[in-house]
């Protein structure tokens, strides 16, 4: 039987809830809200429509099933609580590693949520089998992102440029033996 990540994670007072497609009206309203905070950073927020918030969302079930990312919605408290953000991880930086991203809505802002919630996805990815690192990359202008690796223990191991957007990326990464206080 093939492992897959759980529905739902908790770490301190976040909850990661897995994203449904009908969610849509939901996630559609937060970005909507989020816009001036998301375009600096995240390309698709300059193309961000209903219809592709569907798409996201039925892609997230497709990613679900077959393993190649697990993405969740950022709660405060309970699993039914107002959605705050959106946080992934996705199987692609090669084999036994899972990227973790995410953002959150200035509401949520500033409180640590963004960091427990990359810990609980830091401690799911080592749950599942086969997982030897987690990497978090981000725009190397983008202080408040790269806080969240550096307060987590991950080792910042490359700057690079990337050349479709112009700017450099920031990778740190955490290996499973370096993640023990996380998954423990």
């Amino acid at each position: 039987m093939e492992s897959v990540a759980e529905e739902t994670l908790r770490h301190d007072r976040v909850v990661l809830t897995r994203w449904r497609e009908d969610e849509i009206d939901g996630l559609t309203s937060l970005i909507d809200a989020s816009l001036e905070r998301l375009k600096p950073w995240m390309p698709w927020a300059h193309t961000h429509s209903r219809e592709a918030v569907a798409g996201y969302l039925a892609q997230a079930d497709t990613d679900w099933a077959s393993g190649a990312a697990y993405n969740y919605a950022i709660r405060e408290g309970a699993a039914d609580a107002p959605i705050l953000g959106s946080c992934s991880m996705m199987a692609r930086i090669g084999e036994g590693g899972w990227e973790i991203g995410y953002w959150i809505h200035e509401d949520g802002g500033g409180r640590g949520l963004v960091t427990m919630a990359a810990a609980a996805l830091t401690r799911q990815a080592f749950a599942l089998p086969g997982t030897t690192h987690v990497e978090i990359h981000h725009d190397a202008g983008n202080h408040a992102s790269g806080a969240v690796p550096a307060r987590l223990g991950f080792a910042r191991v490359e700057r690079r440029p990337d050349a479709e957007l112009g700017r450099e990326t920031v990778v740190w990464r955490t290996e499973r033996q370096a993640a023990a206080a996380l998954t423990g």
